[in-house]
């Protein structure tokens, strides 16, 4: 039946469904429709989805992800922002009985509660997508925190924080954010996918992260809370020394000083260390380090 179909990644029947409904590809919302049917089998690949799992995507535009996703799995829920493109999605995926398009923001959704509502309790979900620029980091963050396990996240983004988040210790990239996102999930670049693969065609490259739960998620932090204060203010000023950084954080005094020094010490730090140089192990040792010290 979809066999003799062009593929709606096709750049013919993209072109077609956008004079069709005289479609713009909307700055505001960050839309770049992909039209590489390479790299779309690249993205499904990447997520191994198998017959039995559940499809979440975030920003289907006009179905060419989305059909891909629905030869694979088992059911698909694709969340669009812009209700222009429903009709256009209902039409374009009126082949596929296995997919729910839903006009709804993905960072109002209750995702725990979506799952409850959905009978997909005990399902293995991944969520695939290709992510707005303008909010990638505020979708992914709100997927790793949420109160769901999701299997594994496949998301395309900007090359450059696809960077940042599969950044290693001592790398220009390495930040808050990567080590927000590896003390819970694996990371990992697939592909990187160049900018002629878009209509219209974005600035930069893009790249597609394959982000997997980590068995035990956070394992050696004992405060949550207080290690992301402890890894925000050892990032606030780049420029500055890891030291300087936390003397900003805890007081700019004598005692302050001594104390953390005494720290850096029982963790192996250098005095003259900068942030981008510890591990994600050095920062746990060094935020239970420095909450027992700061207790005293």
């Amino acid at each position: 039946m979809t066999q003799n179909r062009l593929s709606i990644s096709d750049p013919i029947r993209t072109n077609d469904i956008m004079r069709k409904y005289k479609l713009r590809a909307k700055k505001s919302l960050g839309q770049n429709f992909l039209t590489s049917e390479k790299v779309l089998d690249d993205i499904v690949d990447a997520s191994q989805l198998q017959p039995d799992e559940i499809a979440i995507e975030i920003g289907p535009g006009i179905g060419a992800l989305t059909e891909k996703l629905a030869q694979v799995a088992e059911h698909v829920y694709a969340f669009e922002i812009d209700e222009n493109l429903i009709p256009v999605l209902h039409d374009t995926l009126s082949y596929y009985d296995n997919i729910d398009v839903i006009n709804q923001d993905i960072l109002d959704v209750d995702l725990d509660k979506f799952v409850k509502d959905h009978d997909l309790e005990g399902k293995t979900i991944k969520v695939v997508a290709n992510l707005p620029y303008y909010i990638t980091t505020p979708i992914m963050l709100n997927l790793i925190n949420s109160d769901y396990p999701f299997k594994a996240l496949v998301l395309m983004m900007q090359k450059e924080v696809a960077q940042r988040i599969t950044a290693k210790p001592g790398h220009r990239e390495y930040g808050s954010l990567t080590i927000g996102v590896q003390t819970r999930m694996a990371t990992r670049i697939d592909r990187i996918v160049g900018k002629n693969s878009f209509i219209p065609r974005p600035k930069v490259d893009s790249a597609v992260v394959v982000l997997e739960r980590l068995d035990h998620e956070n394992e050696g932090i004992t405060d949550l809370k207080y290690f992301n204060k402890l890894i925000r203010s050892a990032f606030a000023q780049k420029r500055k020394s890891l030291m300087n950084n936390l003397l900003n954080w805890q007081g700019r005094n004598d005692d302050t000083r001594a104390k953390l020094k005494q720290v850096f010490t029982d963790c192996g730090i250098e005095d003259n260390a900068r942030a981008e140089q510890l591990s994600i192990e050095q920062f746990k040792k060094m935020a239970t380090e420095l909450q027992a010290t700061f207790k005293k």
